[in-house]
């Protein structure tokens, strides 16, 4: 007999986000809930990937909302959504005001949880890192198992990207990090690079909880000609999309460089869809190049979002070189599972790259090559790539189904009294340690 738990998630997003973090996180709970958990979602207000707080109206009042879903199943998700400061143009410094305005309007709302009902399991979702500290309130006061799923080693980016500069603040952002990890009963990410990564930093076991993808919702459709009509083209055309968020690590200029060299090629058609704090910059390069070869389209809705990406003849997964490589990114479980061709730039030593090489599953250039890019688009949209669209689905419907993925992960945690996920062994208990000291250790450092 299953034993049924009472399940909360703490991360800024999560459904109706229909992209990135916020679906994941959204798709776990509801995965639960349908196996009849009680779940809750300590949460924001749904804002990503527009940057703007979205509909319905009440969403965009500056307070605490409450939402209830049911299941048959018996289950059920309670949401409680926190206010956020979510900035229209996200900079480095407005990035960390959104993460810390939703810690502290999400901390009082965790005393007043801890207070009320006590959880069996909380999953804390990094980004934010510091999120985990919210968990441990729980883990203090119920003795609940908590486990710290990290989506993306926040701090490394901002490190990379150049968003931090300073070595004080950085230090102290890891040490606070460190605090966390020494804490949380276990640790769990979503690739092997990733995990590498976390164990490098952290000497602890980490376990491997993959993103996922609807195999059933996405999938390969007929007619691409149809499909194309639909969104405005013309048959002969071969559509190179780029779907999703329009940010700097994306380095999307790359794609109107390539336009402005093909513009003389009418049957190539560069589509941009999405939204992000560089999309402006992005219409302004068309704009002055006069890219009559290049579409900006809004984000689409889901109901028509397997239509939309069966469109395209190539897919672009871009990142600059200086962004981690070590997961595959979210956009790129959907494109496999339609039996997408996918251009990717990924480092030969990434988890990415070899995933790609070895299953075949789509082409891989260098970071930051425009000839390679160039190439690329025009090598694939000749033809010959239809072995890669079988194998693109294939390994969607092998490795990356929702259910596959989740039930693997939960299924013992599920079907017993174990709060420990599939094949996991409770590790020996970390040393202890004074509880204040570590953070304020982190803190000190920066003065």
């Amino acid at each position: 007999m299953k034993m049924k738990k009472k399940i909360l998630l703490i991360g800024y997003n999560f459904k109706p986000e229909i992209t990135g973090i916020g679906k994941y996180s959204g798709e776990m709970l509801e995965w639960l809930a349908s196996e009849g958990h009680t779940c809750y979602a300590l949460t924001g207000f749904p804002y990503y990937p527009q940057w703007k707080v979205q509909t319905p109206q009440y969403w965009q009042k500056f307070w605490y909302q409450k939402e209830t879903e049911t299941y048959p199943s018996g289950g059920s998700i309670r949401i409680y959504r926190c206010p956020l400061y979510v900035p229209k143009k996200p900079t480095a410094l407005r990035r960390i005001l959104l993460d810390c305005s939703f810690f502290v309007s999400a901390f009082y709302f965790s005393i007043y949880l801890s207070l009320t009902k006590k959880f069996d399991y909380v999953v804390t979702v990094a980004p934010a890192f510091h999120i985990g500290l919210l968990g441990l309130l729980f883990k203090k006061f119920h003795k609940s198992h908590l486990q710290y799923h990290i989506q993306d080693l926040q701090i490394e980016a901002a490190r990379d990207l150049s968003m931090i500069k300073s070595k004080r603040i950085l230090s102290a952002l890891f040490n606070i990090e460190n605090y966390i990890f020494r804490n949380v009963d276990s640790l769990s990410t979503i690739s092997d690079g990733m995990k590498q990564k976390i164990v490098e930093k952290f000497n602890h076991d980490v376990y491997i909880l993959p993103n996922w993808v609807d195999v059933n919702f996405f999938r390969p459709l007929p007619d691409k000609d149809t499909l194309k009509a639909k969104f405005g083209f013309q048959s002969h055309h071969k559509i190179v999309l780029y779907s999703g968020s329009i940010g700097e690590k994306q380095g999307l200029e790359m794609i109107l460089e390539s336009a402005n060299r093909m513009r003389q090629l009418e049957f190539i058609q560069f589509v941009i869809c999405g939204t992000g704090p560089s999309l402006d910059k992005l219409k302004e390069i068309r704009k002055k190049q006069k890219l009559s070869n290049v579409h900006f389209l809004s984000l689409q809705p889901l109901s028509v979002f397997n239509d939309f990406l069966n469109m395209a003849d190539l897919h672009l997964v871009l990142q600059r070189s200086c962004a981690s490589d070590l997961v595959m990114p979210s956009k790129l479980a959907t494109i496999l599972a339609v039996g997408g061709i996918s251009l990717v730039t990924a480092h030969p030593e990434s988890d990415l790259h070899k995933i790609i090489s070895q299953h075949k599953i789509g082409i891989l250039i260098e970071p930051d090559n425009q000839l390679a890019l160039d190439q690329g688009i025009f090598d694939t949209v000749d033809g010959g790539v239809s072995q890669i669209s079988k194998n693109a689905r294939n390994y969607a419907m092998g490795k990356l189904s929702v259910d596959a993925v989740l039930k693997n992960y939960f299924v013992p945690f599920l079907n017993n009294d174990s709060l420990f996920p599939s094949g996991h062994i409770k590790q020996p208990a970390l040393r202890k340690a004074n509880p204040y000291s570590e953070v304020q250790k982190a803190w000190w450092s920066v003065w």
